[in-house]
C-alpha cells in the first residue's frame, strides 16, 4: 500500500478546448485524453487532477451552460492557476493548449516539476527531496 504522505498531487494539463472549433464532442474526446493518464497516476502513488474536473462544476453552478460561456474566461484558466497553489507536480500532454502552456510556466515560476511523459514521474519514495 502506498504512503499517503509522500502521495503527490500532480495537474494534468494538455488541450481540452483548443483545436475542437468549439465543437462539445471534440471538447469531451480531448477530456478523455486527459483522464487516460488519471491512472497511471494513481496507480503510481500519486493523485490526479485535471483543471478541468474542478472548472466545469463551478460554471454549471454559476449559472453557464457549457465551456463556452463568457463567463468561462472568468473560471477555467483561474482554475488551474488555483489548483497549481496545491500541486507538486505537472504532467504536460502533447498537443497545442493556451490554457496547459500557462498551466507550465505557472509551475516554472513555482519551481513545480513538469513532466511530459508519464514514464518520467517517480513513486513517492522516490520523489526528489
Amino acid at each position: 500500500m502506498t504512503n499517503i504522505t509522500s502521495s503527490k498531487l500532480i495537474l494534468i494539463a494538455g488541450p481540452y478546448r483548443s483545436g475542437t472549433g468549439d465543437d462539445p464532442e471534440l471538447m469531451a474526446r480531448n477530456l478523455r485524453r486527459l483522464e487516460a493518464a488519471a491512472w497511471p497516476i494513481f496507480e503510481a502513488g500519486h493523485t490526479p487532477m485535471i483543471g478541468e474536473w474542478v472548472a466545469l462544476p463551478v460554471l454549471r453552478s454559476a449559472g453557464a451552460e457549457s465551456p463556452l460561456d463568457p463567463l468561462a474566461d472568468e473560471v477555467m484558466y483561474p482554475t488551474a492557476a488555483r489548483l497549481l497553489e496545491h500541486c507538486d507536480a505537472v504532467l504536460r500532454l502533447p498537443g497545442e493548449s493556451t490554457g496547459a502552456d500557462q498551466d507550465v510556466a505557472i509551475a516554472r515560476q513555482r519551481g513545480i516539476p513538469v513532466f511530459t511523459e508519464l514514464d518520467e514521474i517517480p513513486g513517492p519514495a522516490a520523489w526528489p527531496a
